[in-house]
């Protein structure tokens, strides 16, 4: 049985006196595949930057695994500065940036490990291209490349198949999905259908944190009309 990779154990955290988890609970084992969902607002984001260290609760408990873990970070593409003169390649070995050597050189075995990334993630001819002239799903499996290059035991995807199109997001998926039972792997997105079809766990974030099995999400949630999760559960009983 895999043991425990995160637990947030009563954690809660806020903006300038502005509530966005309260006394959250969840385990998280370790290799599991987890859809995260929510309204803006509800603290998916936030709970990723807890993970990482990026901030710290306010109160409440967080471990991530045993040891000081390797955690892989995918954000969404919304914007980047089109003038700043980076290749694919470069981006994906910022994800080494501590290997950097005395010579102020990264290794040449990590700029073969990055370009074999980019290969698996069909970029092959677009190791040298400037990133800001990639597509958003080009751009996306660059960065997908950019968090795997440190061989991560817990990967964060922070709506990855977001404003690309279907062709793109079959293809990320499809990178995703071979990472199944491989790592642990937090997946926050909108897209409704793709949580039920891929995880195995699904975190419903209002603030308050609940867990639930994909199969008992109401579909209230496809179209955005997040309420309770125990509601749908409660009517059940009544009927």
């Amino acid at each position: 049985m895999n043991k425990p990779a995160i637990i947030f154990n009563n954690v809660s955290f806020a903006y300038d006196q502005t509530p966005v988890l309260q006394k959250g609970n969840f385990v998280i084992n370790e290799k599991e595949f987890v859809g995260i969902i929510g309204p803006n607002g509800g603290g998916k984001t936030t709970a990723f930057n807890l993970i990482m260290g990026f901030l710290k609760p306010q109160s409440g408990h967080i471990q991530v695994l045993a040891k000081p873990p390797k955690i892989g970070y995918v954000p969404q593409v919304t914007h980047y500065d089109k003038q700043f003169p980076i290749s694919a390649l470069d981006v994906v070995l910022t994800g080494v940036v501590s290997k950097v050597n005395w010579l102020g050189m990264i290794p040449r075995e990590e700029k073969t490990k990055a370009a074999k990334l980019l290969c698996k993630m069909g970029l092959e001819k677009s190791c040298n291209k400037p990133f800001s002239a990639l597509s958003g799903g080009q751009a996306q499996r660059v960065l997908i490349a950019r968090s795997l290059i440190s061989d991560p035991e817990i990967l964060l995807l922070d709506e990855p198949t977001a404003n690309i199109d279907p062709g793109a997001e079959a293809e990320i998926m499809e990178v995703i999905r071979s990472l199944k039972n491989k790592i642990t792997i937090l997946f926050i997105s909108h897209d409704f259908e793709t949580i039920i079809k891929e995880v195995e766990k699904v975190l419903i974030f209002q603030k308050k944190i609940t867990t639930l099995k994909p199969s008992e999400i109401c579909d209230h949630f496809a179209i955005g009309l997040y309420h309770d999760p125990d509601i749908k559960h409660k009517m059940k009983r009544d009927d």
